[in-house]
């Protein structure tokens, strides 16, 4: 059991090493989230995965006024910290690529 998880933190290191720094992916094999980002800030390096499996944002520019009340509510939730997240969270990460 322990060399399982030897070689899936291997294999974790490797995919790691490969990604390009504030590169977001899209993650269809993962179970719950459904994009993943190393993000790079001054020598840090960290991976976030953000974002829920099989949801679509509303994008950028919502046409429709279901989309514009949709994102109009995830801002109402979301932005209650600060409306500038820090680049190594999963929130901003979610604003820049899903809405």
């Amino acid at each position: 059991m322990a060399d399982k998880r030897k070689k899936a933190a291997t294999a974790a290191k490797i995919a790691k090493d490969e990604m390009a720094c504030n590169k977001p992916r899209k993650t269809p094999g993962h179970p719950t989230k459904s994009h993943v980002v190393k993000a790079c800030k001054g020598g840090e390096e960290k991976i976030i995965r953000f974002g829920q499996q099989g949801v679509e944002g509303a994008g950028k520019n919502p046409t429709t006024e279901k989309d514009k009340a949709r994102r109009k509510s995830y801002y109402a939730r979301h932005n209650a910290q600060d409306a500038k997240p820090d680049i190594m969270s999963a929130r901003y990460w979610s604003h820049r690529v899903k809405w």
